[in-house]
């Protein structure tokens, strides 16, 4: 994975009966993260680690910016997948949903985490709001059209 390198996957699942196992991400750290409904956070840029998100309740947006680009990411519960960012890429959530939406992270520590890990970042310019509901909307359309298929897991 290149240094500035987004990197989404799908969560494969096996299935034993009537549950589905999930295989959890290699983490030092497990961070369980609530995000308040109808939120639009700030940027904020992690030196020390690498986050690995999860959606395990609800839906959201991950935002990034790389090279003075945002980057809509949809997450959902629908549809399991990982998104891992690396250290050095900005990055802030939106949930434009009117619920709260439930997140795993299993961070990856680089070394021991330091203070301005943590501190908000203003952003740059604003947000695209209809492009970020626009990438929840093509999510649930790819997941309706795999269970149409029958290839969704």
């Amino acid at each position: 994975m290149g240094i500035r390198e987004i990197k989404i996957r799908q969560l494969e699942s096996i299935k034993g009966g009537m549950v589905e196992f999930f295989t959890l991400q290699t983490s030092n750290e497990t961070i369980w993260a609530q995000i308040a409904p109808n939120t639009i956070d700030d940027l904020f840029v992690h030196k020390s680690q690498t986050d690995q998100l999860l959606v395990v309740k609800g839906q959201v947006v991950l935002v990034t910016l790389i090279n003075k680009k945002y980057q809509y990411i949809p997450l959902s519960e629908d549809y399991p997948m990982v998104v891992t960012i690396p250290p050095g890429v900005l990055h802030g959530a939106i949930n434009l949903s009117s619920q709260s939406c439930l997140v795993v992270n299993a961070v990856l520590r680089h070394r021991p985490p330091q203070q301005r890990d943590y501190i908000t970042c203003r952003r740059p310019f604003p947000y695209d709001l209809s492009a970020a509901t626009l990438a929840l909307k093509q999510l649930k359309a790819a997941k309706k059209k795999e269970l149409s298929q029958g290839t969704l897991n």
